[in-house]
């Protein structure tokens, strides 16, 4: 199990840094590189959520027919295809249906990665095998975007293509790496509810809609991905250099804050909230991203190249980092203990496709308010998320299964720090 669990670790974490090379770039690339307008590259981000739409309710039916190896193999060759297009697009019907075939293939890998996490991992080491692959993302995303911020030149169309090529080599390392991991068995223990709807003729859909918890947890979900990871990119990156007035210099060392604090902070989190409920941290982080804007916003008084400009703008970003790291041992045990042994793919695909809609959506809320000069209405309103995203944890506490939230502590003894640090660096 611990070897198949470092292979699905070591390949997620080589497909995020062939990522790293072009997920900076992407706006500016259509926009500016190949000359197709802020409006095409606008549908480059709304086709990704459409492509989650299309994909991600098949892509979960697949999983749980045919298991999540051949359906993760199958989504990361779709986004090498679309990589690769990507890279050689020119207009704008080329550029966009590289854009569906691209999206396609990263919202189908998601919810299969997260399966074989979960089949390669116990109930007392899910949340440890959760926090050290968004880690391992984010180092691996993190590095690859230090070498191609080396390699890219937009006077250089060629460069840009050199990139997405980069990238779709790395997804097809993934699919080498992962689709001959020998999966632990899946447990065919069928609870009576689901038993009950299967001789009525329910459907896997109507079952996941009356999952009371699950249903609350997505609304809580896409209230955090629009909030945080639908603006990193975007509305956060727009109010930085347009309203405070930062350099991109200063933002890419932003970036490498926010990367910084989570690889540092992610371990020594994941034993904090080990013995804590879940639905704890998540309302924490609401209230960690609520510092985050109000440090934003301090920053928007000061003059971009003055030190409490910057310094208060690296808080932010340090301070989403912080956030993103409660997160990450939380929200994906939660789905798998909410989750039927048998429609574990599907749980796990609805719970990607709120996160791919949450996050298209984001960036037009930023662009939007920032572009017309409404700074304060936005910090405002994603403060109010964030406040949201609070008592929302709250609520969800009420009708959440105990095991789900961690309130009954499997009794088993918390993964050392020492034997956390081995595991790291042996899955790296």
């Amino acid at each position: 199990m611990r070897g198949a669990l470092r292979r699905v670790q070591v390949g997620n974490a080589l497909s995020a840094f062939g990522s790293g090379f072009t997920l900076p770039y992407m706006f500016v690339y259509v926009e500016r590189v190949r000359g197709l307008g802020s409006l095409t590259a606008w549908l480059v981000f709304t086709l990704f959520a459409a492509a989650a739409l299309v994909v991600l309710p098949l892509g979960g039916r697949g999983i749980d027919r045919f298991g999540p190896r051949p359906v993760l193999v199958a989504g990361a060759v779709l986004t090498s295809l679309g990589a690769l297009s990507f890279g050689l697009a020119t207009t704008h019907w080329t550029i966009l249906v590289a854009a569906f075939l691209f999206g396609a293939g990263v919202t189908t890998c998601q919810p299969a990665l997260a399966t074989m996490v979960v089949r390669c991992s116990t109930r007392t080491t899910r949340a440890h095998a959760f926090a050290l692959q968004f880690t391992l993302v984010n180092l691996g995303m993190g590095i690859g975007a230090m070498i191609g911020g080396q390699l890219v030149d937009v006077s250089r169309p060629g460069s840009l293509t050199l990139l997405f090529s980069i990238e779709a080599l790395m997804f097809l390392v993934l699919a080498a790496v992962t689709g001959t991991v020998r999966l632990p068995a899946a447990v065919a223990v069928e609870d009576a509810s689901a038993a009950t709807a299967r001789k009525a003729g329910g459907s896997d859909f109507r079952t996941l809609l009356g999952d009371r918890p699950m249903v609350k947890l997505s609304i809580l979900a896409g209230l955090i991905f629009f909030a945080c990871y639908g603006q990193f990119e975007s509305g956060v990156a727009a109010y930085a250099t347009s309203t405070v007035g930062i350099s991109p210099s200063a933002l890419g060392i932003g970036l490498g804050v926010n990367t910084f604090a989570i690889v540092l902070l992610q371990m020594f989190v994941v034993r904090i909230t080990a013995r804590r409920r879940r639905t704890t941290a998540i309302a924490a982080t609401g209230l960690v991203w609520l510092a985050a804007w109000i440090f934003a916003g301090v920053a928007g008084l000061f003059h971009g190249g003055s030190f409490a400009a910057i310094g208060s703008m690296m808080m932010t970003y340090a301070l989403f980092g912080v956030g993103e790291a409660l997160l990450a041992p939380t929200l994906g045990p939660i789905v798998a203990d909410l989750a039927p042994a048998r429609l574990l793919g599907t749980y796990n695909a609805a719970f990607a496709l709120v996160k791919q809609v949450a996050i298209a959506l984001g960036p037009a809320l930023g662009v939007l308010l920032v572009g017309a000069g409404l700074s304060t209405v936005y910090l405002a309103v994603l403060s109010l998320f964030c406040v949201a995203i609070t008592v929302a944890a709250w609520r969800l506490r009420k009708v959440l299964p105990a095991i789900a939230d961690n309130a009954t502590p499997a009794r088993s003894k918390v993964v050392t720090g020492s034997q956390q640090v081995a595991v790291l660096a042996t899955a790296a």
